[in-house]
């Protein structure tokens, strides 16, 4: 039985395809690497603030991935869920995603 955390709307297709997959792994690859990056400069014991700005360029880095799959998503999923007829379902979820983002 799924929770409700895991449940789909009923117009949220099983699969989704990225239309810029390649050029979003590479982002995610390149925060993979900065994420080691700051474990490494932790071991090191390297200035703390030389860190946190490490830290910031990740955290920006994740939001610029995370906008980038919010924009396929307006353009692909909810354009398709408003054209057929589930839209409000579709902007509710919309809503509860960019509430997550909203800091």
């Amino acid at each position: 039985m799924k929770s409700s955390a895991d449940k789909k709307p009923c117009h949220a297709p099983d699969m989704v395809v990225q239309p810029d997959k390649e050029a979003l792994i590479k982002r995610l690859n390149r925060i993979e690497g900065q994420v080691r990056g700051v474990a490494k400069m932790i071991t090191e014991d390297r200035y703390c603030v030389d860190i946190l700005n490490q830290v910031s360029a990740l955290q920006s880095a994740l939001d610029a991935v995370a906008m980038r799959l919010l924009e396929n998503h307006t353009h692909g999923c909810m354009q398709g869920a408003i054209k057929s007829g589930n839209g409000d379902e579709a902007i509710d979820e919309l809503m509860m995603v960019v509430r997550k983002f909203a800091r």
